[in-house]
């Protein structure tokens, strides 16, 4: 029986584009931005911030060392958050429904930067904040572990208090729910263009 929703953010509650934020990153003069960014992870100091490895300040300076004199941190940050286009309010509905049948949880590869900023905001646009929407989350920063390694997976079951057979993991990307299966987690892909609800009706 489910009796957990455990949620990807990025490309299944929050809608992504990596090409903005490597647009953003070339106008502040980063050289072969496109290179740090992967459809499912990061490189270089985006993935060391991710995984919890380095702070934002030591993001910062790593950058700034590849970008013109001048460039800001609040500049920078702002060129990162334009990888996350935002949340249709309608999913946070479902969000809340959803938490009055089951514990809804989210697992995330996401950064202090962007979580502290953008996701923050984008879940207080119906005056509430990210506990109106889910019963605990877990992010790869906080974890010291991204998707898809083990580690990160027994964090959330750990932490969250959850029995992965009891639980239905969603996320965009087949290794994240291939590594969530072999851990005896219920897992779906949510693929491109795919709303997680579809995913939802026809397994829950």
């Amino acid at each position: 029986m489910i009796r957990n929703l455990l949620f990807d953010l990025g490309g299944v509650i929050m809608d992504i584009d990596k090409n903005d934020c490597v647009r953003a990153f070339e106008r502040l003069g980063l050289a072969n931005a496109s290179s740090y960014f992967g459809d499912y992870s990061q490189t270089g100091p985006f993935m060391l911030l991710e995984e919890g490895a380095i702070s934002p300040d030591e993001f910062h300076a790593a950058l700034r060392a590849d970008l013109p004199d001048g460039v800001s941190d609040a500049q920078i940050d702002a060129a990162f958050c334009e990888f996350l286009t935002g949340i249709p309010p309608y999913r946070l509905q479902w969000l809340r429904d959803l938490r009055k049948q089951k514990r809804v949880y989210m697992l995330s590869n996401t950064n202090p930067v962007m979580w502290h900023s953008k996701i923050a905001r984008e879940f207080e646009q119906e005056g509430g904040s990210l506990s109106d929407y889910f019963d605990g989350c877990v992010t790869s920063f906080e974890a010291k572990a991204l998707k898809p390694e083990k580690k990160i997976f027994d964090y959330a079951i750990r932490t969250l208090g959850i029995k992965p057979e009891e639980t239905l993991f969603l996320d965009d990307s087949e290794s994240n729910v291939q590594a969530a299966r072999a851990l005896g987690f219920q897992a779906e892909v949510v693929p491109p263009g795919t709303e997680f609800m579809d995913i939802l009706r026809a397994n829950i």
